[in-house]
């Protein structure tokens, strides 16, 4: 397992000028991590993340999207997997945080945690490129060649759970976070 933090730090060094859409507990690291105006985070929306993302892959072909979503979201909304499949946009790289838990609604276990494999779940869905993550160091070495492959790309990384926190919402959902957004994707 690794630490999200850390794998968030080296997708943030990679990021460019990517547009970022971040679940929940990722979106929290993520504004600490890499705050930019070209973040959107979708929480209060279990589940959504990767149609947003999909949503924005479509709207900006020009512009890598990624989208860092969690396990528990994605069981909310697995015909996504199928929908951006057929899609298949070559511009959407989507990271699947395994933590095995809902994490922000007190830590409870997924179903089946231990069998589920999300990364064969979005390859049978029709992903050009996929690749399961457990250690750090791997992940490190082959996160640049990852992010120029092919999309749509799905990477599991096996994470351990955050720190028990409070949350502060207001940060994600405020007009400022969204006109910067909205200014972002106006500018060349």
């Amino acid at each position: 397992m690794m630490p999200r933090r850390e794998c968030l730090s080296e997708i943030a060094a990679l990021r460019g000028d990517s547009l970022v859409v971040a679940v929940y507990s990722a979106a929290f690291d993520w504004i600490e991590i890499c705050p930019h105006p070209l973040n959107f985070f979708a929480v209060g929306v279990m589940g959504q993340g990767s149609s947003a993302a999909l949503g924005f892959a479509i709207g900006l072909p020009n512009r890598k999207i990624i989208v860092l979503d969690g396990d528990g979201s994605l069981l909310m909304n697995l015909g996504s997997l199928v929908t951006i499949g057929g899609v298949a946009p070559e511009n959407l790289v989507h990271f699947l945080f395994q933590n095995n838990c809902y994490e922000v609604n007190g830590k409870h276990p997924i179903p089946d945690a231990d069998r589920i494999s999300f990364t064969g779940l979005a390859q049978a869905a029709g992903y050009r490129t996929v690749a399961d993550f457990t250690g750090l160091d791997t992940f490190r070495t082959q996160l640049p060649a990852f992010m120029d492959a092919p999309g749509p790309a799905f990477a599991t990384l096996h994470v351990d759970p955050g720190p028990d926190r409070e949350l502060d919402y207001s940060l994600l959902h405020s007009a400022a976070a969204r006109e910067a957004l909205q200014r972002a994707l106006q500018e060349p």
